[in-house]
């Protein structure tokens, strides 16, 4: 019988998936090595979520990409990894006869030649190509192996949910430097365009430096193609942790302008964005660089009006269909919180500025254009209903008095005391007492005790406010 029992439960669908839900990772491979129909059933939900650090044969080894085309149908979500090592950053290319630097222009090469004899350099021309093999590691070259990255997400047809993670970038001057991870982006670029994922709607970049968002870039980005942004137009919820350094330089205010042109990529269609500054310096708000006072010659106010606006100042970001937004670690002003509800008051549902720091003015100047815009929507209810028809609607705010929250509960008795000399059975005490104040109001007091009494009443807590 328990046997029937654990058969209806496991062909029962819902039964069954809620139970594998609840199942960790470690469980769930474990449990796939049972038999058959329990690797099946539970193969949905242990290869839901899968993540991958990318090494040179990430993608081009035999026996990963058969794994993958097996179970790549069940990914949902797919984290990325490709950290800043010793190892990505790249080396001068040098001539290996006069020692002087040769430079390169790369050419993504998204085909891969018609035939196996062609001798097409990959890198533009023979020398060159011949320079690069001899003096960049293995891993380099299986970044810019562009084919392998489109074969391999053309087997996760179901995935939602990307994650993009290059750590390890803290250093100021090696933002600077050439890396293998800026290739590798290029090609996860491309291969999210040209790959058939149409259930792609969820983006995030964990820890991308501001620079590195070039190479992500559908419009501008190196090997772009008119089709490029009808990928990135599936996107509704974008998530960017950022690592924060000091923007006082000129030469970083350009990676602002580099950041600004991306996040204008999703503004027609994005509902959901979170950005979080990570780091002891407190960034810039990438939601109104057309106000950000670094982006702006010295001799222009901190706070520029809307007629003062520079010929290389980026225009004003405006998300049409925007409906949560998360800003964290920022520093900006209340100007630009005002602005940025202001354009976004007809979609915006939620939004939240956490540690965010105000250069200028205060939260009740960033928040105005949300109070008038309750203002207006109270005044329409009221005069729809009839109770406001022709006069102004005015509010404030009043202080609310709560009831103490660390007081002690005093002792409370469920019976009141009745007055002395009065015995009823089947009658609580404080009924009684009001039976005999309303029946009787014209009979001579009794006696009730005097002040002692009283006391007593007080004492239990009979006229407690609650």
């Amino acid at each position: 019988s328990s046997s029937q029992s654990f058969i209806r439960f496991w062909l029962s669908e819902e039964c069954r998936n809620t139970f594998l839900s609840h199942l960790d990772q470690k469980t769930l491979t474990d449990f796939r090595l049972v038999c058959h129909d329990f690797g099946a059933r539970a193969a949905p939900f242990a290869f839901k979520d899968i993540a991958t650090t990318f090494k040179s044969s990430t993608f081009t080894k035999p026996g990963r990409v058969v794994a993958l085309s097996r179970i790549g149908h069940h990914v949902r979500s797919l984290t990325f990894r490709m950290p800043h090592t010793t190892e990505t950053f790249l080396p001068p290319l040098l001539d290996p006869l006069s020692g002087e630097q040769r430079n390169f222009t790369y050419v993504p090469q998204v085909e891969r030649p018609s035939s196996s004899g062609s001798k097409d350099p990959k890198y533009g021309s023979q020398e060159i190509t011949e320079l690069l093999i001899q003096q960049y590691p293995p891993l380099f070259h299986a970044a810019t192996n562009i084919p392998a990255f489109i074969r391999a997400f053309s087997f996760l047809p179901n995935l939602a949910h990307l994650t993009v993670s290059c750590p390890g970038q803290e250093d100021v001057f090696q933002k600077y430097r050439r890396s293998t991870v800026d290739y590798a982006l290029i090609s996860l670029r491309i291969a999210l365009e040209r790959a058939p994922l149409f259930c792609f709607d969820s983006l995030s970049l964990d820890s991308v430096h501001p620079a590195a968002l070039f190479y992500l870039q559908p419009v501008l980005g190196i090997g772009s193609s008119p089709n490029s942004n009808k990928r990135w137009s599936q996107i509704r919820s974008l998530a960017i942790e950022m690592p924060s350094f000091s923007f006082e330089d000129a030469h970083r205010t350009e990676q602002l302008r580099i950041m600004h042109s991306y996040l204008r990529t999703f503004s027609e269609n994005l509902t959901k964005l979170s950005f979080r500054w990570v780091g002891s310096y407190k960034g810039p708000s990438p939601l109104s660089l057309d106000r950000e006072p670094v982006l702006y010659p010295p001799s222009w106010p901190r706070t520029p009006d809307k007629d003062q606006v520079h010929s290389r100042s980026p225009k004003p970001l405006k998300f049409r269909q925007l409906e949560y937004m998360d800003l964290e670690n920022a520093v900006m002003d209340s100007s630009q919180i005002a602005s940025f509800i202001s354009r976004h008051k007809r979609t915006l549902l939620e939004f939240s500025f956490e540690e965010v720091t105000l250069r200028s003015g205060d939260w009740d100047d960033a928040l105005e254009p949300l109070r008038k815009l309750i203002s207006r929507r109270n005044q329409a209810k009221l005069r729809k209903r009839g109770h406001l028809p022709n006069s102004d609607f005015e509010s404030m705010d009043v202080p609310c008095v709560f009831g103490p929250i660390d007081v002690v509960p005093e002792l409370r008795v469920a019976e009141t005391l009745a007055p002395r000399g009065i015995q009823h059975a089947h009658r609580s005490g404080m009924s009684r007492w009001l039976d005999k104040r309303r029946s009787n109001k014209k009979q001579p007091k009794k006696d009730w005790g005097g002040t002692e009494h009283l006391k007593k009443v007080m004492r239990i807590g009979a006229f407690t406010w609650v």
